[in-house]
């Protein structure tokens, strides 16, 4: 019974770590859009090159994810926001994630996808699905430590991941689902 209430303690903290803090939705947007801001501002910091990448693309998605992976299955969940680079227009999103592999860990991570072109751009914001497998390691906390890991996307996305805290070794295959926050948009 104890392994399940720590499962469940985990999920319950993965679910509120997922969420906007802000009393109205326009603070709330304003919340996603600062997180925008600086996950780009380190991004960018650490690879230059990527700057000009993003301008380029079709459009582009920045994300908060905490993920709990809990021996044999790994659980996630966030928010963030799509920009469509030829019309301007922001999307907000919530996202969820479940993968299976070996590994332990908690970590609080964000994502940058850049979409390379129209047709995976447009199969983004109509499925909002993905697939990929995921291999980290990470001992960060308060700046401190050091993160490695690699993702693999298909379907012309360049996938970046910055490891903002945590303590986690593993290697999932995940399927995300994202989908559009109704009280966002």
């Amino acid at each position: 019974m104890r392994p399940i209430r720590i499962s469940l303690l985990f999920m319950l903290a993965l679910c509120l770590a997922g969420c906007v803090t802000g009393d109205t939705p326009e603070q709330k947007r304003a919340v996603v859009r600062q997180m925008r801001t600086e996950v780009l501002n380190d991004l960018y910091r650490n690879k230059p090159d990527v700057r000009q990448q993003v301008s380029d693309a079709t459009g582009y998605a920045v994300f908060s994810n905490a993920n709990v992976n809990l021996i044999l299955a790994s659980f996630g969940g966030g928010y963030g926001v799509v920009h469509d680079n030829r019309s301007g227009a922001d999307t907000y999103l919530k996202m969820g994630e479940v993968g299976l592999g070996f590994g332990a860990g908690i970590k609080d991570f964000r994502i940058v996808m850049v979409f390379h072109n129209s047709d995976a751009f447009a199969r983004f914001m109509d499925y909002g699905l993905a697939v990929g497998a995921q291999a980290d390691a990470a001992a960060v906390a308060s700046d401190k430590g050091a993160a490695v890991g690699g993702e693999l996307q298909l379907d012309n996305i360049t996938v970046y991941q910055l490891t903002e805290a945590g303590l986690a070794l593993q290697a999932t295959i995940k399927g995300t689902k994202y989908w559009p926050d109704p009280e966002l948009n």
